[in-house]
């Protein structure tokens, strides 16, 4: 009997899970697949978004059309963080006869050797992998041996290049985003993924600016938890940081504004929507978290002594996919290498901009001149 086990967050479960199951049911000739969505991924710090009551019934509905396809509970049931290892022991003792295989994404072989007893995983399973978008499988065999001694299984599939976190930024922002239909009306009905202070803030906007404020939220969440960073965080902030691009001074929403005290005046007219967005996100859309709010006041200037999700947000709407200005490819490989490198050469780049058309503004100098000073203290 061969067994093949997927486990994954399904935090959505997606088309390409999906279509990942149907290559392994034909290519590996299971018997059975047994999907295990996880209680807590010990790479996710901040576990999950959906519980995990609604992504095992999500999971439910996703396979519902492979027959030989099985949604086990055992690490949800289980507790704790789910480590791989625990999960193939499990399966190894209740089918001790059987050939069992893991199914895993290309992008997991080249950090499998971080994962928790990975040789207890091999001696319990065979790895089956299949590609992801450009990364293939094929550069890692002769590694892997050496490390392992053992090799794994490539499946003749390629999947897209499809991210669950994507998805959840999608949804948030009221997108279609390609999901089963049935997943998808389940989330509607449990009102998973749904912020609907994000739709309230994307109603002040231009519709040019509401896609802007989209991108900048995919390019922030993507980021964020490899900084430690909340993904609600990132996201909250991120969207919410032009809501008072199109909303002017005069407006009956800005009753009883003020410009923080401290900042220099005249405040020049792209300055001010940073501070007009934090009064808003603060007294009409109720955001209580100050570090969210203090995000959301510094985007487009900077300030001295800018948080992680200050910089997040500020290099994030900087660099967008949308934006092109010269060397914007290089900061935005370093976006995803250095945070802090990358903020302090975006920042010190925007200066000379702006000083060559004799525009900049006074907090951004102190930003660039602090962030020069942070790094040299970090070298």
């Amino acid at each position: 009997m061969r067994i093949a086990i997927f486990g994954g967050s399904f935090d959505p479960v997606h088309g390409e899970h999906v279509e990942y199951v149907r290559a392994a049911v034909k290519q590996l000739g299971a018997d059975k697949i047994i999907v295990v969505p996880s209680r807590v991924a010990p790479h996710k710090k901040d576990g999950a978004s959906a519980s995990a009551d609604d992504r095992l019934a999500m999971c439910k509905l996703a396979f519902r059309n492979i027959e030989n396809a099985e949604i086990s509970d055992y690490e949800i049931t289980r507790g704790g963080t789910s480590y791989t290892y625990l999960t193939c022991a499990h399966f190894r003792k209740l089918y001790p006869e059987a050939e069992l295989f893991l199914l895993v994404g290309a992008d997991m072989l080249e950090n499998f050797f971080s994962w928790k007893n990975p040789q207890s995983i091999l001696s319990d399973a065979t790895l089956a992998a299949c590609g992801r978008g450009s990364a293939g499988t094929e550069k890692f065999h002769l590694q892997f041996l050496k490390i392992f001694g053992k090799d794994f299984l490539s499946l003749g599939f390629t999947g897209r290049e499809v991210s669950s976190t994507e998805i959840r930024v999608a949804l948030a922002f009221g997108k279609e985003c390609g999901l089963d239909g049935e997943v998808l009306a389940y989330i509607k009905s449990r009102g998973l993924y749904c912020y609907p202070v994000i739709g309230r803030a994307l109603a002040l906007e231009k519709e040019s600016r509401r896609e802007h404020s989209y991108r900048v939220a995919r390019m922030a969440v993507s980021r964020a938890r490899s900084l430690g960073i909340a993904e609600e965080k990132a996201l909250l902030a991120s969207a919410l940081h032009d809501c008072g691009k199109n909303v002017p001074l005069s407006s009956e929403l800005l009753r009883g504004f003020a410009f923080p005290e401290g900042v220099p005046a005249p405040v020049p007219e792209p300055v001010a929507h940073q501070f007009t967005g934090a009064y808003l996100a603060e007294n009409l859309f109720g955001i209580e978290d100050e570090e969210i709010v203090d995000a959301i006041r510094y985007h487009t200037t900077g300030r001295e002594n800018m948080t992680p999700l200050g910089k997040l947000v500020y290099l994030s709407d900087l660099l967008e996919e949308g934006r092109q200005f010269p060397g914007v490819e290089r900061l935005r490989k370093l976006f995803y290498e250095d945070l802090d490198a990358c903020f302090a050469e975006s920042i010190a780049e925007q200066t000379e901009y702006l000083l060559r058309r004799g525009e900049v503004y006074p907090l951004t100098l102190r930003a660039c001149e602090w962030a020069k000073r942070a790094l040299n203290d970090q070298k």
